[in-house]
């Protein structure tokens, strides 16, 4: 079952320098007749929906799609599964690809959050990671989304950056809080194999941020945007008071999500989940959709010592971390039982922290969390 719906649009004007996601180049038609298909593939599924609390348009660029497109396919899709009235429904968008009239266009559509992929303030580094954009278009498309009806703003950011001091991410940071968005996402760079920054920086490339300096600037994020009145509810997310993405939070919950289109991931509940993944290419995904057999590829279905293990590493990314009472109500056997000597171990280290009733991360283990969610799939 699932009750969240996520759309991968895998399509970009160019490929950033650093981006390992599935995305290229529309060719064609490509991205004309790709939101029938997606309609489509729903169509195969709606005997395990429930209410969709949440939709969520990620890339790529979703944006690249016609607002009339984006709201065609929500018809479509509240013809097939029921849209809660108070869904979330978020679109990821590159700010070299909107501005005012568009953005209307979107909010008349029914999306009612938008996520910037503003990633720097820096033309200097929006150049190195191959952004389309410019700071002044990053600072444009907000004001233009403010402009829309749009309240509820989230904007993305990558520290870490070849070259980059802890004052300039600090400068990048203050640039974020000028704005005035509602939830700030914050990644630290990955060199992913396959990219054209792997062919660039290798893992000891001195232009990039050394495990110290990538921790000062986590630990600067976390102070600065906390006393500025966000709230760091997940290891790489901020919200204002009210602002968490429901969506993602999802995610971290383990509630059941539909992931359609090239290359999106599902999560069912059913039994204790089942996981799996469609094509990777638009060319075989568009063959299953349209012979009416849509192709699964990795599919899992997780053992009851997996589920727990996703349940424990998940649910610690959240602030709240992670109950007792909920773990043995999902699965009927004390969390002590199955984690007891990992979450002694995590708490020795100062990596965790554990209450009668809960267990979560120390800000320290937020660092390395990595490092702590081993411990629990061993």
């Amino acid at each position: 079952m699932f009750n969240r719906l996520y759309i991968h649009v895998p399509f970009c004007r160019e490929k950033c320098h650093y981006c390992a996601f599935v995305s290229s180049t529309p060719k064609h038609n490509e991205l004309v007749e790709y939101p029938a298909l997606l309609s489509r593939e729903l169509g195969f599924h709606t005997n395990e929906a429930r209410p969709l609390e949440s939709i969520y348009f990620g890339g790529g660029t979703p944006s690249l799609l016609k607002p009339e497109q984006v709201a065609r396919l929500l018809t479509e899709i509240a013809g097939q599964v029921p849209i809660l009235k108070t869904a979330e429904i978020t679109l990821e968008a590159n700010p070299g690809t909107v501005d005012l009239f568009s953005l209307k266009a979107f909010h008349d559509a029914g999306i009612n959050r938008i996520s910037l992929g503003i990633q720097s303030f820096d033309n200097r580094f929006l150049t190195c990671l191959g952004r389309i954009h410019t700071t002044e278009q990053s600072r444009q498309a907000f004001q233009a989304a403010r402009q829309a009806g749009f309240n509820n703003v989230s904007i993305d950011l990558i520290h870490s950056l070849p070259g980059q001091s802890l004052d300039q991410w600090g400068t990048e940071l203050q640039r974020a809080i000028d704005l005035g968005p509602e939830h700030i996402s914050i990644y630290g760079l990955t060199v992913e194999e396959g990219t054209p920054f792997a062919a660039i920086y290798s893992a000891d490339c001195p232009e990039l941020a050394d495990d110290d300096l990538s921790a000062d600037m986590f630990e600067y994020t976390d102070e600065f945007l906390t006393r500025s009145g966000f709230d760091h509810y997940e290891i790489a997310n901020y919200a204002r008071p009210g602002y968490r993405s429901r969506h993602n939070s999802g995610y971290w919950q383990r509630d059941g999500y539909l992931g359609l289109g090239v290359a999106a991931h599902s999560f069912l509940r059913e039994g204790h989940g089942v996981r799996f993944s469609n094509p990777g290419t638009l060319a075989e995904y568009r063959l299953g959709i349209l012979s009416g057999h849509p192709t699964r590829i990795e599919e899992q279905r997780l053992t009851p010592r997996e589920a727990m293990a996703e349940y424990m590493f998940l649910g610690l990314r959240l602030a709240e971390g992670v109950s007792r009472y909920a773990f043995e109500r999902e699965f009927g056997t004390p969390l002590n039982s199955v984690y007891g000597p990992a979450a002694a171990e995590l708490a020795k280290l100062g990596l965790l922290l554990q209450t009668d009733e809960m267990l979560t991360l120390t800000p320290r283990g937020m660092l390395l969390s990595n490092q702590s969610f081993i411990k629990f799939i061993e």
